[in-house]
C-alpha cells in the first residue's frame, strides 16, 4: 500500500479550507460590518442594543453612547453593546403594526365579553 504522505494530508487541507470559507471568513465580515456601524453612529439615530433595548442616540462620548430609552430617561452604553441601527422606514412600520395589534386586542375583548 504505497500511500504518499501528500495524499494523507489532502483531506485535512481541504477541511481547513472549507472551515475558513464557511465559518471564519463570514464571521470576520460580520465583525467588520458591526464595527463600521458602531463607528458611524450619530445623535438622533434609533438603535437596538444587543440585549434588545430600543433607544435613540443622544450623544457620543469616546467609546460610550448615551441612549434615551424614554422621554427624559438616558442610559450610558458602550458602542459594542449596540446591535443594530433601525432605519426610519422600519420604525414607522413597527409603530403601525403595534397600533394594529392594540386595536385588534380591543375588538377581541369586547366580542368575548358580549358572548
Amino acid at each position: 500500500m504505497g500511500n504518499s504522505p501528500l495524499a494523507t494530508f489532502v483531506p485535512l487541507i481541504l477541511l481547513v479550507v472549507v472551515f475558513y470559507f464557511l465559518l471564519i471568513r463570514p464571521q470576520r465580515k460580520r465583525q467588520q460590518e458591526m464595527l463600521q456601524m458602531q463607528s458611524s453612529l450619530t445623535p438622533g439615530a434609533r438603535v437596538m442594543t444587543t440585549t434588545g433595548l430600543f433607544g435613540t442616540v443622544v450623544r457620543l462620548e469616546d467609546d460610550d453612547v448615551v441612549l434615551e430609552v424614554a422621554p427624559g430617561m438616558e442610559t450610558r452604553w458602550t458602542k459594542a453593546a449596540i446591535g443594530r441601527v433601525i432605519p426610519p422606514a422600519e420604525q414607522s412600520a413597527a409603530a403601525d403594526s403595534a397600533a394594529d395589534t392594540s386595536d385588534t386586542g380591543k375588538d377581541d375583548d369586547t366580542n368575548s365579553s358580549q358572548s
